[in-house]
Protein backbone atom coordinates (compact mmCIF):
# COMPACT_ATOMS: atom_id res chain seq x y z
CA UNK A 1 0.00 0.00 0.00
CA UNK A 2 1.13 3.51 -0.73
CA UNK A 3 -0.08 7.03 -0.17
CA UNK A 4 -1.21 9.18 -3.08
CA UNK A 5 -1.50 12.93 -3.35
CA UNK A 6 -4.48 12.67 -5.69
CA UNK A 7 -7.53 14.54 -4.37
CA UNK A 8 -10.64 12.60 -3.37
CA UNK A 9 -13.52 12.80 -5.84
CA UNK A 10 -15.98 13.50 -3.01
CA UNK A 11 -14.39 15.55 -0.23
CA UNK A 12 -11.37 16.91 -2.11
CA UNK A 13 -8.84 15.85 0.54
CA UNK A 14 -5.46 14.45 -0.53
CA UNK A 15 -5.01 11.80 2.11
CA UNK A 16 -5.79 8.61 0.22
CA UNK A 17 -4.05 5.24 0.30
CA UNK A 18 -3.86 2.78 -2.61
CA UNK A 19 -4.79 -0.74 -1.46
CA UNK A 20 -5.12 -2.54 -4.82
CA UNK A 21 -3.19 -2.24 -8.08
CA UNK A 22 -4.53 -4.27 -11.02
CA UNK A 23 -1.87 -2.95 -13.38
CA UNK A 24 -2.38 -1.29 -16.76
CA UNK A 25 -5.58 -2.69 -18.27
CA UNK A 26 -7.51 -1.99 -21.49
CA UNK A 27 -10.84 -0.20 -21.38
CA UNK A 28 -13.84 -2.34 -20.54
CA UNK A 29 -16.72 -2.25 -23.04
CA UNK A 30 -14.47 -0.80 -25.75
CA UNK A 31 -15.02 -3.88 -27.86
CA UNK A 32 -12.97 -4.18 -31.03
CA UNK A 33 -14.09 -4.41 -34.64
CA UNK A 34 -11.82 -5.74 -37.38
CA UNK A 35 -10.25 -2.32 -37.93
CA UNK A 36 -9.54 -1.66 -34.26
CA UNK A 37 -8.09 -5.13 -33.98
CA UNK A 38 -5.15 -3.94 -36.07
CA UNK A 39 -4.48 -0.94 -33.84
CA UNK A 40 -2.61 -0.64 -30.56
CA UNK A 41 -5.12 -0.67 -27.73
CA UNK A 42 -4.93 2.04 -25.07
CA UNK A 43 -4.23 0.83 -21.56
CA UNK A 44 -4.52 2.81 -18.36
CA UNK A 45 -3.51 2.25 -14.71
CA UNK A 46 -6.14 0.67 -12.50
CA UNK A 47 -5.27 1.56 -8.92
CA UNK A 48 -7.87 1.57 -6.14
CA UNK A 49 -7.58 3.88 -3.13
CA UNK A 50 -9.41 4.63 0.11
CA UNK A 51 -10.13 8.12 1.46
CA UNK A 52 -10.10 8.14 5.29
CA UNK A 53 -11.80 11.55 5.42
CA UNK A 54 -15.08 10.57 3.70
CA UNK A 55 -14.72 6.74 3.37
CA UNK A 56 -14.99 6.76 -0.43
CA UNK A 57 -13.24 3.97 -2.35
CA UNK A 58 -12.17 5.12 -5.81
CA UNK A 59 -9.79 4.53 -8.68
CA UNK A 60 -7.18 7.18 -9.39
CA UNK A 61 -7.16 7.24 -13.19
CA UNK A 62 -9.81 9.27 -15.01
CA UNK A 63 -10.15 8.22 -18.64
CA UNK A 64 -11.95 10.89 -20.71
CA UNK A 65 -15.68 10.04 -20.78
CA UNK A 66 -15.77 10.58 -24.55
CA UNK A 67 -13.49 7.52 -24.85
CA UNK A 68 -15.45 5.44 -22.35
CA UNK A 69 -18.98 6.19 -23.57
CA UNK A 70 -18.58 6.90 -27.26
CA UNK A 71 -20.88 6.26 -30.18
CA UNK A 72 -19.99 2.57 -30.21
CA UNK A 73 -20.83 1.94 -26.55
CA UNK A 74 -22.20 -1.63 -26.67
CA UNK A 75 -24.14 -1.94 -23.41
CA UNK A 76 -27.89 -2.25 -23.93
CA UNK A 77 -29.86 -2.93 -20.74
CA UNK A 78 -32.86 -4.42 -22.53
CA UNK A 79 -30.92 -7.60 -23.32
CA UNK A 80 -30.92 -8.58 -19.63
CA UNK A 81 -34.31 -10.00 -18.53
CA UNK A 82 -33.44 -9.94 -14.82
CA UNK A 83 -32.58 -6.25 -15.09
CA UNK A 84 -35.84 -5.51 -16.90
CA UNK A 85 -37.86 -7.11 -14.09
CA UNK A 86 -35.78 -5.32 -11.46
CA UNK A 87 -36.47 -1.98 -13.15
CA UNK A 88 -40.18 -2.64 -13.62
CA UNK A 89 -40.62 -3.55 -9.95
CA UNK A 90 -38.85 -0.34 -8.97
CA UNK A 91 -41.11 1.77 -11.20
CA UNK A 92 -44.30 0.07 -10.06
CA UNK A 93 -43.39 0.74 -6.44
CA UNK A 94 -42.67 4.43 -7.09
CA UNK A 95 -45.80 5.04 -9.15
CA UNK A 96 -47.92 3.72 -6.31
CA UNK A 97 -46.09 5.21 -3.34
CA UNK A 98 -45.39 8.63 -4.90
CA UNK A 99 -48.83 8.99 -6.55
CA UNK A 100 -47.33 9.74 -9.94
CA UNK A 101 -49.62 10.73 -12.80
CA UNK A 102 -49.71 12.59 -16.14
CA UNK A 103 -48.70 15.81 -14.37
CA UNK A 104 -45.49 14.30 -12.98
CA UNK A 105 -42.06 14.20 -14.59
CA UNK A 106 -39.58 11.36 -14.20
CA UNK A 107 -35.99 11.92 -15.32
CA UNK A 108 -33.39 9.19 -15.64
CA UNK A 109 -29.68 9.99 -15.80
CA UNK A 110 -27.77 7.49 -17.95
CA UNK A 111 -31.07 6.13 -19.24
CA UNK A 112 -29.41 3.78 -21.76
CA UNK A 113 -31.94 2.28 -24.20
CA UNK A 114 -34.98 3.36 -22.18
CA UNK A 115 -35.37 0.00 -20.46
CA UNK A 116 -36.59 1.62 -17.21
CA UNK A 117 -38.40 4.72 -18.43
CA UNK A 118 -40.57 2.78 -20.87
CA UNK A 119 -42.43 1.43 -17.83
CA UNK A 120 -43.47 4.99 -17.00
CA UNK A 121 -44.34 5.66 -20.65
CA UNK A 122 -46.65 2.64 -20.58
CA UNK A 123 -48.35 4.18 -17.52
CA UNK A 124 -48.71 7.52 -19.39
CA UNK A 125 -46.36 9.33 -17.00
CA UNK A 126 -44.10 11.94 -18.69
CA UNK A 127 -40.40 11.06 -18.78
CA UNK A 128 -37.06 12.38 -19.94
CA UNK A 129 -33.98 10.25 -20.47
CA UNK A 130 -30.44 11.64 -20.55
CA UNK A 131 -27.64 9.50 -21.94
CA UNK A 132 -24.38 10.28 -23.78
CA UNK A 133 -24.10 7.02 -25.76
CA UNK A 134 -25.50 7.49 -29.29
CA UNK A 135 -26.66 3.94 -29.95
CA UNK A 136 -28.66 3.32 -26.75
CA UNK A 137 -30.07 6.87 -26.81
CA UNK A 138 -31.34 6.44 -30.38
CA UNK A 139 -32.87 3.09 -29.47
CA UNK A 140 -34.72 4.72 -26.58
CA UNK A 141 -36.02 7.50 -28.83
CA UNK A 142 -37.19 4.97 -31.41
CA UNK A 143 -39.06 3.17 -28.64
CA UNK A 144 -40.96 6.28 -27.63
CA UNK A 145 -38.76 7.39 -24.72
CA UNK A 146 -37.82 11.10 -25.05
CA UNK A 147 -34.04 11.23 -24.59
CA UNK A 148 -31.37 13.92 -24.58
CA UNK A 149 -28.22 12.45 -26.11
CA UNK A 150 -25.71 14.15 -23.84
CA UNK A 151 -23.88 13.94 -20.51
CA UNK A 152 -25.80 15.12 -17.46
CA UNK A 153 -24.07 18.12 -15.90
CA UNK A 154 -24.87 20.98 -13.58
CA UNK A 155 -25.16 23.20 -16.65
CA UNK A 156 -27.70 20.90 -18.31
CA UNK A 157 -29.70 20.80 -15.08
CA UNK A 158 -29.81 24.61 -15.02
CA UNK A 159 -30.93 24.67 -18.65
CA UNK A 160 -33.76 22.22 -18.00
CA UNK A 161 -34.85 24.15 -14.94
CA UNK A 162 -34.90 27.38 -16.94
CA UNK A 163 -37.12 25.59 -19.47
CA UNK A 164 -39.57 24.91 -16.67
CA UNK A 165 -38.70 21.25 -16.27
CA UNK A 166 -38.08 19.86 -12.80
CA UNK A 167 -38.36 16.26 -11.68
CA UNK A 168 -40.65 14.47 -9.25
CA UNK A 169 -38.37 11.44 -9.54
CA UNK A 170 -34.74 11.33 -10.64
CA UNK A 171 -33.38 7.87 -11.37
CA UNK A 172 -29.64 7.31 -11.52
CA UNK A 173 -28.91 3.60 -11.82
CA UNK A 174 -25.27 2.55 -11.99
CA UNK A 175 -24.11 5.99 -13.11
CA UNK A 176 -22.95 7.81 -9.96
CA UNK A 177 -19.82 5.66 -10.00
CA UNK A 178 -19.14 6.59 -13.64
CA UNK A 179 -19.01 10.35 -13.23
CA UNK A 180 -15.66 12.16 -13.16
CA UNK A 181 -17.12 15.37 -11.71
CA UNK A 182 -18.88 13.71 -8.79
CA UNK A 183 -19.82 16.91 -6.99
CA UNK A 184 -20.96 18.64 -10.17
CA UNK A 185 -23.23 15.68 -10.92
CA UNK A 186 -24.81 15.82 -7.45
CA UNK A 187 -25.18 19.59 -7.67
CA UNK A 188 -27.07 19.10 -10.94
CA UNK A 189 -29.39 16.60 -9.27
CA UNK A 190 -30.22 19.12 -6.54
CA UNK A 191 -31.05 21.77 -9.13
CA UNK A 192 -33.30 19.49 -11.20
CA UNK A 193 -35.19 17.92 -8.29
CA UNK A 194 -38.54 19.37 -7.21
CA UNK A 195 -38.79 20.50 -3.61
CA UNK A 196 -40.85 17.43 -2.68
CA UNK A 197 -39.18 15.11 -5.21
CA UNK A 198 -37.03 12.06 -4.56
CA UNK A 199 -33.76 10.85 -6.04
CA UNK A 200 -33.51 7.08 -6.51
CA UNK A 201 -29.95 5.91 -7.03
CA UNK A 202 -28.57 2.40 -7.43
CA UNK A 203 -24.92 1.45 -7.16
CA UNK A 204 -22.95 -1.70 -6.38
CA UNK A 205 -22.23 -1.99 -2.66
CA UNK A 206 -18.54 -1.79 -1.79
CA UNK A 207 -19.03 -4.21 1.12
CA UNK A 208 -20.18 -6.94 -1.29
CA UNK A 209 -17.29 -6.12 -3.61
CA UNK A 210 -14.74 -6.56 -0.82
CA UNK A 211 -16.38 -9.45 1.05
CA UNK A 212 -17.01 -11.49 -2.12
CA UNK A 213 -13.77 -10.51 -3.89
CA UNK A 214 -15.65 -8.97 -6.84
CA UNK A 215 -12.48 -7.33 -8.20
CA UNK A 216 -13.67 -7.75 -11.79
CA UNK A 217 -16.31 -5.08 -11.18
CA UNK A 218 -13.41 -2.63 -10.96
CA UNK A 219 -12.74 -1.00 -14.33
CA UNK A 220 -12.14 2.46 -15.74
CA UNK A 221 -15.83 3.33 -16.12
CA UNK A 222 -16.32 2.66 -12.40
CA UNK A 223 -14.52 5.57 -10.77
CA UNK A 224 -16.10 5.15 -7.30
CA UNK A 225 -17.26 2.27 -5.08
CA UNK A 226 -19.78 3.42 -2.51
CA UNK A 227 -20.65 2.58 1.05
CA UNK A 228 -23.70 4.09 2.73
CA UNK A 229 -21.32 6.20 4.81
CA UNK A 230 -19.68 7.63 1.68
CA UNK A 231 -23.01 8.33 -0.06
CA UNK A 232 -24.42 10.04 3.03
CA UNK A 233 -21.38 12.35 3.31
CA UNK A 234 -21.29 13.12 -0.42
CA UNK A 235 -24.93 14.22 -0.66
CA UNK A 236 -24.94 16.10 2.65
CA UNK A 237 -22.31 18.38 1.14
CA UNK A 238 -25.08 19.48 -1.25
CA UNK A 239 -27.93 19.59 1.30
CA UNK A 240 -29.51 16.41 -0.06
CA UNK A 241 -30.33 13.78 2.54
CA UNK A 242 -30.24 10.00 2.48
CA UNK A 243 -33.48 8.82 4.06
CA UNK A 244 -33.83 5.19 3.00
CA UNK A 245 -31.61 2.34 1.76
CA UNK A 246 -32.52 -1.05 0.30
CA UNK A 247 -30.18 -3.91 -0.61
CA UNK A 248 -30.68 -6.03 -3.76
CA UNK A 249 -28.66 -9.02 -5.03
CA UNK A 250 -28.40 -7.64 -8.57
CA UNK A 251 -24.88 -6.98 -9.95
CA UNK A 252 -23.31 -8.99 -7.16
CA UNK A 253 -24.93 -6.87 -4.44
CA UNK A 254 -26.30 -3.34 -4.90
CA UNK A 255 -27.92 -0.64 -2.79
CA UNK A 256 -30.82 1.56 -3.76
CA UNK A 257 -30.61 4.97 -2.13
CA UNK A 258 -33.59 7.32 -1.66
CA UNK A 259 -32.62 10.97 -1.18
CA UNK A 260 -34.49 14.26 -0.98
CA UNK A 261 -34.17 17.94 -0.07
CA UNK A 262 -35.72 17.23 3.33
CA UNK A 263 -33.98 15.23 6.05
CA UNK A 264 -36.07 12.33 7.36
CA UNK A 265 -33.51 9.62 8.04
CA UNK A 266 -35.15 6.23 8.39
CA UNK A 267 -34.16 3.13 10.36
CA UNK A 268 -32.68 1.46 7.28
CA UNK A 269 -30.08 4.21 6.88
CA UNK A 270 -29.28 4.27 10.58
CA UNK A 271 -28.85 0.49 10.56
CA UNK A 272 -26.45 0.51 7.60
CA UNK A 273 -24.40 3.36 9.06
CA UNK A 274 -24.16 1.56 12.40
CA UNK A 275 -23.11 -1.73 10.82
CA UNK A 276 -20.53 -0.06 8.59
CA UNK A 277 -19.04 1.67 11.61
CA UNK A 278 -18.95 -1.57 13.58
CA UNK A 279 -17.35 -3.49 10.69
CA UNK A 280 -14.90 -0.63 10.02
CA UNK A 281 -15.89 0.14 6.44
CA UNK A 282 -14.87 3.70 7.29
CA UNK A 283 -11.30 2.63 8.03
CA UNK A 284 -8.43 1.52 5.81
CA UNK A 285 -7.88 -1.74 7.66
CA UNK A 286 -11.16 -3.15 6.25
CA UNK A 287 -9.60 -3.04 2.77
CA UNK A 288 -6.00 -4.04 3.50
CA UNK A 289 -6.24 -7.78 2.81
CA UNK A 290 -8.22 -7.40 -0.42
CA UNK A 291 -5.20 -7.40 -2.73
CA UNK A 292 -4.03 -10.78 -1.43
CA UNK A 293 -7.51 -12.28 -1.92
CA UNK A 294 -7.52 -11.00 -5.52
CA UNK A 295 -4.15 -12.64 -6.18
CA UNK A 296 -5.49 -15.92 -4.76
CA UNK A 297 -8.49 -15.86 -7.13
CA UNK A 298 -6.21 -15.15 -10.08
CA UNK A 299 -3.93 -18.07 -9.25
CA UNK A 300 -6.81 -20.46 -8.54
CA UNK A 301 -8.72 -19.63 -11.73
CA UNK A 302 -5.66 -19.82 -13.97
CA UNK A 303 -4.59 -23.13 -12.42
CA UNK A 304 -8.10 -24.56 -12.91
CA UNK A 305 -8.26 -23.54 -16.57
CA UNK A 306 -4.75 -24.81 -17.35
CA UNK A 307 -5.51 -28.10 -15.59
CA UNK A 308 -8.67 -28.61 -17.65
CA UNK A 309 -6.80 -27.87 -20.89
CA UNK A 310 -4.11 -30.38 -19.97
CA UNK A 311 -6.90 -32.93 -19.58
CA UNK A 312 -7.92 -32.20 -23.15
CA UNK A 313 -11.08 -30.32 -22.19
CA UNK A 314 -12.48 -27.52 -24.35
CA UNK A 315 -13.45 -24.21 -22.73
CA UNK A 316 -15.51 -21.25 -23.94
CA UNK A 317 -16.82 -18.18 -22.11
CA UNK A 318 -20.21 -16.54 -21.79
CA UNK A 319 -21.05 -12.88 -21.39
CA UNK A 320 -18.91 -10.21 -23.06
CA UNK A 321 -19.45 -8.05 -20.01
CA UNK A 322 -17.32 -5.12 -18.92
CA UNK A 323 -16.30 -7.05 -15.81
CA UNK A 324 -15.04 -9.77 -18.15
CA UNK A 325 -12.42 -7.38 -19.52
CA UNK A 326 -10.92 -6.92 -16.06
CA UNK A 327 -11.06 -10.62 -15.30
CA UNK A 328 -9.50 -12.03 -18.46
CA UNK A 329 -6.79 -9.38 -18.70
CA UNK A 330 -5.78 -9.38 -15.04
CA UNK A 331 -5.84 -13.17 -14.81
CA UNK A 332 -4.15 -13.26 -18.25
CA UNK A 333 -6.33 -15.88 -19.97
CA UNK A 334 -5.24 -16.16 -23.59
CA UNK A 335 -6.86 -17.61 -26.72
CA UNK A 336 -5.04 -20.91 -26.34
CA UNK A 337 -7.19 -21.55 -23.26
CA UNK A 338 -10.50 -20.02 -24.38
CA UNK A 339 -11.42 -19.76 -28.07
CA UNK A 340 -14.53 -17.58 -28.00
CA UNK A 341 -17.14 -15.86 -25.82
CA UNK A 342 -20.88 -16.17 -26.46
CA UNK A 343 -23.35 -13.34 -25.84
CA UNK A 344 -27.05 -12.68 -26.59
CA UNK A 345 -26.45 -8.98 -27.26
CA UNK A 346 -26.49 -8.57 -31.06
CA UNK A 347 -24.59 -5.29 -30.70
CA UNK A 348 -21.59 -7.23 -29.35
CA UNK A 349 -21.67 -10.19 -31.71
CA UNK A 350 -18.99 -10.07 -34.40
CA UNK A 351 -16.69 -7.94 -32.25
CA UNK A 352 -13.72 -8.94 -30.09
CA UNK A 353 -13.00 -8.76 -26.38
CA UNK A 354 -10.62 -6.00 -25.40
CA UNK A 355 -7.07 -7.05 -24.63
CA UNK A 356 -7.35 -10.77 -25.35
CA UNK A 357 -9.20 -10.50 -28.68
CA UNK A 358 -11.56 -13.41 -28.14
CA UNK A 359 -14.25 -13.35 -30.86
CA UNK A 360 -17.77 -12.64 -29.56
CA UNK A 361 -20.30 -15.04 -31.03
CA UNK A 362 -24.03 -15.60 -30.80
CA UNK A 363 -25.26 -17.65 -27.83
CA UNK A 364 -26.17 -20.54 -30.13
CA UNK A 365 -22.45 -21.14 -30.68
CA UNK A 366 -22.38 -23.03 -27.39
CA UNK A 367 -24.69 -25.68 -28.80
CA UNK A 368 -22.81 -25.85 -32.09
CA UNK A 369 -19.41 -26.26 -30.45
CA UNK A 370 -20.44 -27.93 -27.17
CA UNK A 371 -17.36 -26.98 -25.14
CA UNK A 372 -16.89 -29.08 -22.03
CA UNK A 373 -16.86 -25.99 -19.83
CA UNK A 374 -18.09 -22.40 -20.04
CA UNK A 375 -16.45 -19.67 -17.97
CA UNK A 376 -19.22 -17.30 -16.86
CA UNK A 377 -17.84 -13.78 -17.21
CA UNK A 378 -21.30 -12.38 -16.46
CA UNK A 379 -21.46 -14.41 -13.24
CA UNK A 380 -23.82 -11.85 -11.67
CA UNK A 381 -26.57 -13.27 -13.91
CA UNK A 382 -25.48 -16.91 -13.53
CA UNK A 383 -28.92 -18.34 -12.71
CA UNK A 384 -30.53 -16.59 -15.65
CA UNK A 385 -27.80 -17.62 -18.11
CA UNK A 386 -27.80 -21.24 -16.98
CA UNK A 387 -31.57 -21.44 -17.38
CA UNK A 388 -31.27 -19.96 -20.89
CA UNK A 389 -28.69 -22.59 -21.84
CA UNK A 390 -30.88 -25.57 -21.02
CA UNK A 391 -29.89 -27.46 -24.16
CA UNK A 392 -26.18 -26.99 -23.45
CA UNK A 393 -26.76 -28.29 -19.93
CA UNK A 394 -28.75 -31.33 -21.11
CA UNK A 395 -25.84 -32.27 -23.35
CA UNK A 396 -23.49 -32.39 -20.37
CA UNK A 397 -22.03 -28.89 -20.39
CA UNK A 398 -20.66 -27.42 -17.17
CA UNK A 399 -20.05 -23.86 -16.01
CA UNK A 400 -17.15 -22.25 -14.18
CA UNK A 401 -18.12 -19.49 -11.76
CA UNK A 402 -14.99 -17.37 -11.11
CA UNK A 403 -16.17 -15.18 -8.21
CA UNK A 404 -15.80 -15.19 -5.18
CA UNK A 405 -13.62 -18.24 -5.80
CA UNK A 406 -13.47 -20.43 -8.90
CA UNK A 407 -15.74 -23.46 -8.89
CA UNK A 408 -17.35 -25.80 -11.40
CA UNK A 409 -21.15 -26.07 -11.31
CA UNK A 410 -23.79 -27.95 -13.28
CA UNK A 411 -27.15 -26.52 -14.27
CA UNK A 412 -29.55 -26.57 -11.38
CA UNK A 413 -26.73 -26.49 -8.83
CA UNK A 414 -26.82 -24.12 -5.90
CA UNK A 415 -24.22 -21.51 -6.85
CA UNK A 416 -24.56 -19.33 -3.77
Amino acid sequence: MKKTDTCCRSCGKSNMTIFLDLGHLPIADRLLNDERLKQTEPRFPLEVAFCPDCSLVQILETVPPEILFGDDYPYYSSFIPALLKHAKDNVTDLITNRNLDKNSLVVELASNDGYLLKNYVDAEIPVLGIDPADGPAKTAQNNGVPTINNFFTKELALQLREEGRSADIIHANNVLAHVADTNGFVAGIKILLKENGVVVIEAPYVKDLIDHCEFDTIYHQHLCYFSVTAVDKLFRQHSLFLNEVRWFPIHGGSLRYYLSHNENVGESVQSFLHKEKAEKLDQLEYYTNFAEKVKDVKASLLNLLISLKKQGKSIAAYGAAAKGTTLINYVDIDKEIIKFVADRNVHKQGLYMTGKHWPICEAEKLIEEMPDYVLLLAWNFADEIMSQQEEYCKNGGKFIIPIPEPKIVECGSNIK
